[in-house]
C-alpha cells in the first residue's frame, strides 16, 4: 500500500519557520508529483506547493509565493516543505498528497487529484 508520512508541525512565533517532511513509500517516486495542502477550521483545503520529483519543477499557490519552498529528496522518498515568515493564518493540519504527474498537472489544486494522502500534521501560529 502507498504510505505517505507526514512530520513536522508544531508551535511557532509569527515571523517563525518551520520545516514538514513527507515520506513516500510504496510508490514510484521519481514520476509522482508531490503536493503540500492544509485546512484550517471551517475552511475548504487549501493547496500550497507542487513538486514534480522527475526533474524538481515546483508550483505554488499564490498566499505561499516566496514564502515556503518545496524541494525533494529521491533518494530518501522525501519531500520537504520550509516555511518561512510565518503568521497566524497560517495555521492548520497540513497534508501531504502524492499522485501521478501526469493526472494532476492540469488540476494541481484540486484535492479530490490525489489518491494518496498521509495523516496530517499541524501547525499553529502565535501572535
Amino acid at each position: 500500500d502507498v504510505q505517505l508520512q507526514a512530520s513536522g508541525g508544531g508551535m511557532v512565533k509569527s515571523g517563525g519557520s518551520l520545516r514538514l517532511s513527507c515520506v513516500v513509500s510504496a510508490f514510484t517516486f521519481g514520476t509522482s508529483g508531490i503536493a503540500w495542502f492544509r485546512q484550517a477550521p471551517g475552511k475548504e483545503r487549501e493547496g500550497l506547493a507542487c513538486i514534480r520529483t522527475s526533474d524538481g519543477a515546483t508550483w505554488y499557490g499564490d498566499s505561499v509565493k516566496e514564502r515556503f519552498t518545496i524541494s525533494s529528496e529521491n533518494d530518501k522518498n522525501t519531500v520537504s516543505l520550509q516555511m518561512n515568515s510565518l503568521r497566524p493564518e497560517d495555521a492548520a493540519v497540513y497534508y501531504c498528497a502524492a499522485a501521478r504527474i501526469s493526472t494532476i498537472l492540469s488540476q494541481l489544486w484540486i484535492p479530490d487529484g490525489y489518491p494518496y494522502w498521509g495523516q496530517g500534521t499541524l501547525v499553529t501560529v502565535s501572535s
